[in-house]
């Protein structure tokens, strides 16, 4: 059987953090406040790998309440989501992400982004799109408060 998933983060920006996109460390003034280093990418991803799965979200599975993902790297929690997966023998088909930010431009990182997550998963980068938009100013994240990300991932059961 085909399942599909959502998956949708949001952090807010803030001074003193590195800010993580797909595994990927970005030069930016300000980095994303979490628990873990609130890669809002790879958990929008997880959460859409879960939901094809009908296993929760991210939350549920690695909460904020649990030391052991205090600073975490996400593609972590990713690889422990792709393990998972194949516990249940799903095989990963795609995953479709975007990412809306004002600033930084994240068009330069999308290629290592892309071999992140694929390389975490065990599956091509060709099976995984990332994208990249603005918000034209508008909301919070088109005033440079916070970072979203939405993805879809398609699973065979």
């Amino acid at each position: 059987m085909i399942r599909m998933g959502q998956g949708y983060d949001v952090h807010r920006l803030v001074e003193g953090r590195k800010l993580i996109l797909g595994g990927k460390e970005i030069p930016f003034e300000k980095g994303l406040l979490g628990h873990s280093d609130a890669d809002v990418l790879t958990h929008a991803i997880c959460d859409a790998l879960l939901g094809a799965a009908a296993l929760g979200d991210i939350g549920r599975r690695f909460p904020d309440s649990d030391e052991r993902y205090k600073g975490i790297n996400s593609l972590e929690l990713l690889k422990e989501v792709g393990k998972l997966l194949k516990t249940m023998e799903c095989e990963i088909n795609n995953i479709d992400a975007i990412i809306i930010a004002e600033a930084p431009k994240c068009a330069p990182y999308i290629d290592e982004m892309r071999r992140n997550i694929a390389n975490t998963l065990d599956i091509s980068t060709g099976a995984v799109s990332i994208k990249a938009t603005t918000e034209e100013g508008l909301g919070f994240t088109g005033k440079g408060e916070g970072i979203a990300a939405s993805a879809v991932a398609v699973i065979d059961e």
